[in-house]
């Protein structure tokens, strides 16, 4: 049976990396029909290939989707997470094109008490690298953990 896991469990300074996946035009295609994202710089590859980039962009939004799940499915959190309160500092730093793979390295970086002893709210830092190394996507992703107290 696996470990029970708490927001106490976490700290400033700790350090997680996840698995990696390779984005494919499938992902691509399969966003831009869910959110009715067809901008031209994703879905047309002779338009893209005439742009500053030179080859079609994965959306910026699908990157932050997938480096949650990626995190999620990582299961560094267990069960012990509440809710998610939202994001903080979002940039995007490079671009991801479709055949790129991400890594998300996740480092806590706050964590408070609130009014209630049996809850706290954490802020992790998700940075999406490519398979360069290269940091793609940085944010703070607030949520609110089960405590032990």
């Amino acid at each position: 049976m696996p470990k029970e896991v708490y927001g106490d469990d976490f700290n400033p300074g700790d350090i997680y990396t996840t698995a990696r996946i390779t984005l494919t035009e499938t992902h691509v295609v399969q966003w831009a029909g869910l959110t009715m994202d067809f901008y031209p710089l994703h879905m047309d590859k002779v338009y893209a290939e005439q742009t500053q980039f030179g080859q079609r962009l994965v959306h910026g939004p699908l990157i932050f989707a997938m480096a949650v799940g990626l995190v999620g499915s990582a299961g560094f959190a267990g069960n012990s997470a509440i809710a998610w309160l939202g994001v903080n500092n979002m940039r995007m730093l490079k671009p991801v094109f479709i055949g790129d793979s991400i890594t998300v390295v996740v480092e806590v970086i706050e964590k408070r008490e609130t009014k209630s002893p049996d809850k706290g709210v954490q802020t992790w830092r998700y940075t999406v690298k490519n398979q360069n190394g290269q940091d793609v996507m940085v944010f703070d992703y607030n949520m609110m953990f089960h405590m032990r107290t």
